[in-house]
C-alpha cells in the first residue's frame, strides 16, 4: 500500500490496468482487468436520475446497497428506507424549489423533478483507463428545463484499488436557485453490512472525526465508510476537488448508510436560519463539480486516504 500511495501522491493516477466499457441500451458496462467494477444505469423507464451501482472492490465485493435494484438474501432483514438512493448518483434536493433527490417515480410529491438522459458521448476503453462521456436534462414535472449536465467519468483500478473521476458540468438555463437543503449533492449509499448503525462501518473526515454524530454537517476535503464484509475489511472515500465550488464541503453523512457531500447546506445543518448557503446561477452561466470515488482494501488509516487526497489535490 505504501508503494501505491507514494505514486498516487506523485502523479494523482493509480497504477493503472485495462478497463473495458461496454455500452447497452440504457446502461454501460465498466470491467477492471477482466472483473466486473460496476454498471452505469443512465435510461430506462423507472430511471429518474442516473445512478452506479453496485460498486465493487478489486476483490470482487460489492460495497453499496443493493435494493431497490436486486434482492438479495443479506438484505432481507434490512429495513427498506430511502428507495432514492441508488448505489452512486448525483443530485439536489431543491433547485428552483423542485425535487431531484427524492424522486422515485413511486412518490407521490408534486415538485418532483427527473434527470433526463439526452446524449452519449465519447465511450472509450483503454490498457490504463477507460472513460464515458454524456450529457442529460434536469427538467421539472412539466418537462421544463432547468439544467443541462454533461458529465464525464473516469475508471481506473489496479490490484487493490478502483477508482472513479467525475467531472460534471451544470449549465443554468433559465436561472435557477441551489436551495440550502440537506438532501445533496453528490452521494453513495453503502451495504448493509457496512453500516454504522446495524453493520460494521464507521464514518470518519479529513479532520479526523469519527462517527455519524462527528461527522454529520461538518465540512471537510473528503470523507470515508469503512467496514467489513465477513473477514475482508474495506471501505469507499469521497474526495471532493479543491477547486469545486464552496470547497471543503459540509457532509450529510449517516448512521444507516449513505454519505454524500453537499456544498448548499448551511442553515439545514448548522440549525441556525440566519445563515444561507443557497446559490444563485445566473441563465447561462455554468458550475463544475469534481469528485473522486475510491474503493479500497482496509480501513481509513490503512488505506491511507489522507495521502491519496494529497495526491489527488496536487493534480489541479
Amino acid at each position: 500500500m505504501k508503494q501505491i500511495t507514494l505514486l498516487l501522491a506523485a502523479f494523482a493516477l493509480p497504477l493503472l490496468a485495462q478497463v473495458k466499457i461496454t455500452p447497452g441500451s440504457n446502461r454501460i458496462s465498466i470491467d477492471v482487468n477482466g472483473k466486473p467494477f460496476t454498471d452505469f444505469y443512465y435510461a430506462g423507464p423507472d430511471i429518474t436520475k442516473p445512478f452506479l451501482h453496485p460498486l465493487r472492490a478489486a476483490s470482487g465485493t460489492y460495497v453499496t446497497r443493493m435494493w431497490p435494484m436486486e434482492d438479495v438474501p443479506e438484505e432481507a432483514g434490512t429495513t427498506k428506507d430511502h428507495k432514492h438512493q441508488r448505489g452512486v448518483w448525483f443530485a439536489h434536493e431543491s433547485v428552483n424549489g423542485l425535487d431531484f433527490w427524492n424522486n422515485e417515480a413511486s412518490y407521490t410529491t408534486p415538485n418532483r423533478g427527473r434527470i433526463v438522459f439526452r446524449k452519449l458521448g465519447e465511450i472509450v476503453s483503454g490498457k490504463r483507463e477507460g472513460r464515458v462521456s454524456v450529457g442529460f436534462d434536469w427538467v421539472g414535472p412539466k418537462g421544463e428545463l432547468l439544467l443541462r449536465e454533461d458529465r464525464t467519468m473516469t475508471f481506473y483500478g489496479d490490484a487493490t484499488l478502483r477508482i472513479i473521476d467525475f467531472d460534471i458540468a451544470l449549465t443554468a438555463v433559465p436561472e435557477v436557485t441551489f436551495g440550502d437543503k440537506k438532501d445533496g449533492l453528490f452521494g453513495i449509499r453503502m451495504r448493509p453490512a457496512l453500516q454504522e448503525d446495524t453493520g460494521t462501518g464507521r464514518i470518519t473526515n479529513g479532520e479526523g472525526a469519527s462517527g455519524e454524530k462527528a461527522v454529520w454537517g461538518k465540512p471537510s476535503e473528503w470523507c470515508d465508510y469503512s467496514g467489513s464484509v465477513g473477514s475482508e475489511n474495506l471501505g469507499v472515500a469521497i474526495l471532493d476537488h479543491p477547486d469545486n465550488p464552496r470547497h471543503p464541503p459540509r457532509w450529510h453523512a449517516r448512521a444507516y448508510g449513505l454519505f454524500a457531500e453537499n456544498p448548499y447546506g448551511l442553515a439545514a445543518f448548522t440549525n441556525d436560519l440566519s445563515r444561507n448557503g443557497a446559490l444563485r446561477l445566473p441563465a447561462g452561466q455554468s458550475l463544475r463539480f469534481r469528485y473522486r470515488v475510491i474503493v479500497h482494501p482496509g480501513d481509513v488509516k490503512s488505506a491511507e486516504i489522507g495521502a491519496l487526497w494529497q495526491g489527488y489535490a496536487a493534480a489541479r
